[in-house]
């Protein structure tokens, strides 16, 4: 599957009664795409995934195919219990994802055995990308394992150990050449100079999601950014838990979507860190500009 430059991650929106605003996400979609990304990522971790009904999810990625339209990979989030994450699976595949991004399952750990046969039974529906994070930690070996999967193509990582992923990716591609990795942190961009030199060129952007501009001007060599932007942001980022995906929804609607508001657990930002947000974006803009 051909994945390159910066990965897409929509926000869901929602209405002011808390519902799925399907306008408002297909617009937002819309938008995205006119930068180039290479490839959408819908009802992930920045789209409030574990928030989500099922019903949702399916309408979300529903919404999401119809935009995108083949011109670029689409994704869909899915995990969780088994159950919901095989139902999630098959209700992607049906409405025309190519492929999924496998979260952690819910609370239960088993032994290296059972987590592969759990990536298994999902990656019989939809290729799968596993994501490392929370409860999924994997040593080289097991990421060696699963790469020899059916259906299993990739590994995001959301750990931010550069020592075991240099190991992994030494490790599968003497076997795996054509295996994807992924730097999955919220803010990729301030940790792609590490990941580039293991070998891992791929990163999602949450950037991207609100001012796709800053994103692909980091991209095409823009260093400045770095130190004016990104780094800022993410102390700001590190000010509230849930910030990760609130700050992004929050740049939605700067930046003129009304993308609404975000689900509990998670809270929106403070007027305060709005500003903050705010002055952050006019600051890229305009070094991307320039």
């Amino acid at each position: 599957m051909n994945l390159s430059g910066v990965l897409f991650f929509p926000v869901t929106p929602f209405d002011a009664e808390g519902r799925l605003a399907e306008e408002a996400l297909a617009e937002h979609i819309g938008r995205g795409l006119e930068h180039g990304p290479g490839g959408v990522f819908a009802a992930c971790g920045t789209g409030e995934f574990s928030a989500l009904s099922e019903a949702e999810h399916e309408r979300v990625i529903r919404v999401a195919a119809d935009v995108v339209g083949g011109r670029v990979p689409l994704f869909a989030g899915a995990g969780g219990p088994l159950g919901a994450a095989l139902s999630q699976a098959r209700a992607a595949r049906e409405a025309g994802a190519d492929g999924l991004l496998l979260m952690p399952p819910y609370l239960a750990q088993g032994p290296g055995h059972g987590f592969r046969a759990y990536v298994e039974a999902v990656a019989a529906e939809l290729p799968v990308i596993v994501y490392q994070r929370g409860s999924v930690v994997l040593e080289p070996e097991a990421v060696v394992e699963l790469a020899g999967v059916p259906g299993v193509i990739g590994l995001k990582d959301g750990l931010g150990d550069i020592d075991r992923m240099q190991r992994t990716v030494l490790a599968v591609r003497e076997t795996h050449p054509d295996f994807l990795f992924f730097n999955g942190l919220p803010t990729a961009e301030l940790t792609m100079p590490a990941y580039r030199g293991i070998g891992v060129e791929l990163y999602s952007s949450a950037v991207f999601a609100f001012a796709p501009e800053i994103a692909k001007a980091y991209l095409n060599g823009d260093e400045r950014l770095l130190t004016e932007f990104y780094a800022p942001l993410v102390r700001l980022r590190g000010k509230v838990p849930g910030y990760a995906v609130a700050l992004v929804k929050a740049g939605v609607r700067l930046r003129g979507l009304d993308a609404g508001p975000v689900r509990p657990p998670l809270v929106d930002v403070t007027d305060e860190h709005l500003a903050e947000l705010e002055a952050l974006i006019k600051t890229g803009l305009e070094l991307a500009a320039s």
